[in-house]
Order: C-alpha cells, then structure tokens, then sequence
C-alpha cells in the first residue's frame, strides 16, 4: 500500500468509526488555502469536531496519533477558524486524533477525543 492510499484507507477507515459513534459528517478534506482539514463532523449541534487522521503501517516509531505536531496543530486552528467564520458558526470547537495502524499483523483504530486545544 503507497503512503496515499494508506492515508486515503486511514480517512475512510475514520469516516466509518465516527459515523458508527453517531456523528454528521460535514466535511472531508476542506482546504484553506494549501492546509487541509481531514474531516469536519458534529454530534452534538454545538460543538464542532475536527479530525485530524493519522495512517501509519508500523509504530516503530511511535504511534500514529505521536505526529501531529504542535506546529501542526496550529495549522489545524487557523483552519477550522477559517471553517467557523466562513460558515458563521456559532459553535464549540474541539479537536480530535484519529490514528489507524494497518500491517499485514494488525489493524488498529484509536480516537483521541480533546487531543489538543486551541492556544
């Protein structure tokens, strides 16, 4: 599996589990500008939850969810201000990992809810 497609898997594999869990999608891969956010959803009508999924195929490294940095976190931020402003929300916003491991060994799902907040 290329790196895109396992990110594309990872995406899909994510968009299911929040759909499972009672969740609206409202948007996949919304871009400002060069920056993307991976998946924007609700479940309950005031607060707004931003996904950030993360694929890997080994946790040699540490585990998926290990590397959203803090830089990109911000991105993250600024993006979702971006979504709230150009929708006129009037919303909570929170900011969840979604990291997904797939080998030929294991498959692995882990949703981090409140993984990071907004400085």
């Amino acid at each position: 599996m290329t790196p895109k497609e396992l990110g594309e898997y990872g995406e899909e594999q994510a968009t299911l589990h929040l759909i499972k869990k009672g969740y609206s999608i409202l948007e996949r891969n919304w871009f400002f500008g060069k920056n993307e956010i991976d998946i924007i959803c609700q479940k309950e009508e005031s607060t707004l939850v931003i996904v950030e999924v993360k694929a890997r195929n080994s946790d040699f490294f540490g585990d998926p969810q290990s590397f959203v940095s803090p830089g990109k976190q911000k991105t993250i931020i600024k993006v979702a201000n971006e979504y709230v402003l150009e929708n006129n929300l009037d919303v909570e916003v929170r900011f969840d990992i979604i990291g997904v491991l797939k080998n030929s060994k294991q498959e692995r799902l882990e949703h981090f809810e409140d993984a990071f907040y907004f400085f």
